[in-house]
């Protein structure tokens, strides 16, 4: 039995960061489905190839750590460690033979060795940049994260009842709905993850705006 996995969020300033692990038998399935990194394909590809990548798979582990659960972490840990802990639980789950991560740390090697003495069982742990690009395993659960991260955006968009765009800092619509929403109520909008850099430089941005109307 083989797992990967892999995580969809890490550097949004809106919404959760999603870890998902997959287990198979073998990934010659996946390799005929044509599974691929999950920020190459469309929304429709992604959801298209989910059906499949459920059917072939022996056992689906997903985590969903809200926006507020990971202030609260980062007080405590880095996002490496915090990655290292899930991704850890997860494999503990699907009790693999050989689990392939794709690696959060510029040091592939350590962030795997982190994961093992994290792992309660025997398993080989395979840790690579860009591993959803190299391993089908990888691959589908890349793409099973990301389509949770889509949807619980979605919700939260519905929640707030505007656009909040992807929720990544890169995001137009992301920013200006940030800036809207400190602009009328003076805080951060809820789902928000405070402690990101994005957010502390928009609220000194509209602390400067104050002082300089007076």
């Amino acid at each position: 039995m083989i797992c990967g996995v892999d995580e969809a969020g890490r550097g949004p300033v809106i919404g959760p960061l999603v870890i998902c692990g997959i287990s198979v038998n073998k990934d010659d399935l996946l390799r005929q489905l044509g599974v691929r990194d999950s920020k190459k394909l469309s929304r429709n590809q992604r959801e298209s190839l989910s059906e499949k990548i459920e059917k072939v798979a022996e056992e689906i582990q997903i985590v969903e750590i809200a926006a507020e659960e990971i202030d609260a972490i980062r007080e405590e840990m880095t996002l490496n460690q915090l990655e290292v802990k899930v991704f850890a639980s997860v494999i503990n789950r699907l009790k693999p033979s050989i689990a392939y991560v794709d690696s959060a740390d510029v040091n592939e090697e350590r962030f795997g060795k982190d994961i093992l003495q994290e792992i309660e069982l025997p398993v080989d742990v395979i840790s690579r940049h860009r591993a959803d690009e190299t391993y089908p395993v990888v691959s589908a659960a890349s793409i099973l994260a990301k389509i949770r991260r889509d949807q619980v955006v979605r919700r939260i968009g519905q929640e707030i009842g505007e656009p909040i765009g992807s929720g990544y800092p890169s995001d137009p619509i992301t920013i200006r709905f940030l800036e809207s929403w400190i602009e009328r109520y003076d805080r951060l909008p809820p789902h928000t993850r405070k402690s990101w850099d994005t957010c502390s430089r928009l609220l000194r941005m509209k602390s400067l705006r104050r002082i300089d109307e007076f």
